[in-house]
């Protein structure tokens, strides 16, 4: 069985006991802001290696590290094939850093774009703008309203009703 299977199998049981899976998810965070913070000191750094090996050099299981590919995988400059990826699959750590920063937004996982090795990365205005553009990213603005004697949106001068607002 794929490894992704496996590790989503286990994270995200409908049947587990809600305690295993709390303890699961808090060993996993930590772990994931320790592999981060090593990744973030070197952000240019180009790392590949199987999952096996990746494991080995970040001290986490195979399970752990499956997690953490897929969830670095959309910060990725090349995606990899986590869908069917084993211990041997060759993978990479290589990400667009404004992107990460984003999709750790997006995430809501502040104890990951606050790590302290990101101030190395982008100065604070950099951070607040990007922090403002994830965030605004997924804010919907309701168009406003227009009402059938408001001056048509087309710009022809009419009334709406008359106009584009036209039953008929």
């Amino acid at each position: 069985m794929a490894l992704l299977k496996t590790w989503r199998d286990m994270a995200y049981s409908e049947t587990a006991n809600k305690g295993d899976l709390q303890r699961l998810w808090s060993a996993y965070f930590q772990k994931e802001k320790e592999i981060y913070a090593e990744l973030l000191k070197n952000p240019d750094e180009e790392i590949r290696g199987s999952v096996k090996e990746l494991a080995e050099k970040y001290h986490v299981d195979i399970m752990t590290m499956t997690g953490f590919l897929d969830g670095i995988n959309e910060s990725l400059k090349e995606e990899n094939p986590i869908e069917e990826m084993e211990e041997d699959t060759q993978v990479n750590l290589v990400f667009e850093k404004e992107l990460l920063y984003k999709n750790m937004v997006a995430a809501g996982a502040d104890w990951l774009y606050e790590l302290p090795e990101w101030e190395d990365i982008f100065d604070v205005d950099k951070r607040k703008a990007l922090y403002r553009e994830q965030k605004s990213s997924t804010t919907i603005v309701k168009p406003e309203r227009v009402y059938p004697n408001d001056p048509c949106p087309c710009g022809s001068g009419k009334k709406y009703k008359k106009c584009c607002g036209k039953k008929g």
